[in-house]
């Protein structure tokens, strides 16, 4: 029995996206191209059934250009990044944002820019929580 499909994009669906918000519309020998360039070098046929799957999933958008399509993103990259995210923080660290940041802090190499930065996103993110209190 197939598994049903799931609602965020594969591996190389995410990669394919990425392509195209960076660089897209494209066609589909471009996209192909984009990802041999990154190390990924996969067959036309393959790629034409990458981008109609994400068709059907609802990831891009497909417009007809002469004999050929242009593929384009039709999901925003932030919102993809949150849907993702989210499920992550929900299946792996059961809910616990406290524990996305501290396995955060402890597998990735921050420096001291780095570190200001979130302790002011984090005050910041505190401030806007006390405003929406009152």
């Amino acid at each position: 029995m197939a598994r049903p499909p799931s609602e965020h994009p594969t591996r190389l669906e995410l990669q394919i996206l990425k392509v195209l918000w960076d660089r897209g519309p494209l066609k589909v020998r471009d996209v192909r191209a984009a990802l041999a360039e990154s190390g990924r070098d996969i067959a036309h046929t393959s790629v034409i059934t990458t981008l109609n799957t994400m068709v059907d999933k609802g990831f891009l958008g497909r417009k007809k250009q002469g004999k050929a399509f242009l593929f384009s993103p039709r999901v925003e990259r932030d919102q993809v990044c949150v849907r993702m995210l989210g499920d992550m923080v929900d299946r792996v660290f059961d809910g616990s944002a406290k524990a996305v940041v501290v396995g955060l802090l402890d597998c990735a190499e921050l420096n001291a820019d780095d570190l200001k930065e979130l302790r002011r996103l984090i005050n910041q993110k505190g401030k806007e929580r006390e405003d929406e209190r009152e």
